[in-house]
């Protein structure tokens, strides 16, 4: 099996954090987003995988380099962005394949089925097949309503008013041929162009609901929950975490107050007499002077000293001095705030 993971997007929601680290690249407990969705793959018997990005493309060199084993990985450079349905038109010849494939969002964070997915759209023939989970508050996405045997009967825009139904959770398999009405190169759109034609044209398109973890990691407030959800142990297929997750070579000190529901980066730490809850630091932090961290992401190599920081994202390199308070605040890379 093959796949096609999508890591284009600029992540403009997670600023100031993407503004020096790709959103797929981010630490999610031990290890990158990307690595998350690769090794779940994997889990899944795919083997080969295709990645493709416009944005940040230097930073995932390190991220190649490093990652070993199972998938094989072709990197495409995208000279221009391609939308999702052109980045996926556009990896069709390294792809190289005549058969089925999977197309995902590199973003997300789930448990879903993908072989059980597979074997519903070999089932009905699909020209392709769309993995759905289905949210309370359908306001941020659009709508995605089947008939009585499965089948997508249309893509509706996000509704107005908060109401409960099924959406696109961003996973895809796909026939090559349901692709080549359009040419590599072109920007489009799968969800708003290539669906629609489909249906349309009267192609077999179906929906795979399923009560899968999901969660698109595209907001800070996403990201500490996905975070929260794999220490509690809530998404299939990862491994135990403790809570706290102290990765190695983190310190903090037996005087600290520190919950469950906090990851402390490699190189960082927490010095007596300081709190943190709820929160993320990533790498080479250090949180002193009994500062107090909740609800935050505090990016690396940044310091929190005798401060106060409540609902806020930090940059790279932040300097919070002794008396300062911030609260659902964003704070650029390198800024020192007093």
């Amino acid at each position: 099996m093959k796949a096609v993971v999508l890591v284009g997007g600029q992540g403009t929601r997670l600023r100031p954090l993407t503004e020096t680290v790709k959103k797929e690249l981010l630490p999610l407990v031990d290890r990158p987003i990307l690595d998350h969705t690769l090794d779940r793959l994997v889990r899944h018997g795919v083997h080969e995988v295709v990645l493709s990005s416009s944005y940040l493309e230097e930073t995932f060199h390190a991220f190649l380099e490093a990652r070993h084993g199972e998938p094989r990985i072709t990197w495409i450079t995208e000279t221009e962005p391609l939308d999702t349905g052109g980045a996926i038109v556009n990896a069709l010849p390294a792809l190289d394949t005549d058969g089925p494939f999977l197309a995902l969002n590199g973003d997300i964070l789930t448990d879903l089925n993908v072989t059980r997915m597979l074997a519903l759209h070999r089932d009905r023939k699909a020209a392709a097949t769309i993995a759905l989970a289905h949210v309370e508050d359908a306001r941020a996405y659009g709508l995605v309503p089947l008939d009585g045997d499965g089948r997508v009967l249309e893509f509706r825009e996000k509704p107005a008013d908060l109401v409960p139904g099924d959406i696109n959770a961003g996973t895809y398999v796909l026939e090559p041929s349901s692709l080549q009405a359009w040419r590599p190169g072109v920007r489009v759109s799968i969800e708003r162009i290539v669906f629609p034609s489909l249906i349309e044209e009267g192609r077999p398109l179906y929906g795979f609901l399923s009560d899968a973890y999901w969660r698109d990691l595209g907001t800070p407030q996403a990201y500490l929950q996905a975070t929260y959800d794999l220490l509690d142990g809530l998404v299939d297929g990862e491994p135990a975490f403790g809570a706290p997750f102290v990765a190695s070579g983190a310190r903090v000190e037996d005087d600290a107050d520190v919950d469950r529901h906090v990851v402390v980066g490699p190189g960082s730490s927490i010095e007596g007499g300081s709190a943190v809850g709820g929160s993320v630091l990533l790498a080479g932090v250090r949180v002193a002077g009994g500062a107090s961290v909740t609800g935050s992401v505090v990016g690396a190599g940044s310091e929190i000293l005798g401060a106060r920081v409540s609902g806020s994202v930090l940059g790279e390199r932040v300097r919070v001095l002794p008396g300062a308070e911030l609260v659902d605040a964003r704070i650029e890379p390198d800024s020192t705030v007093s």
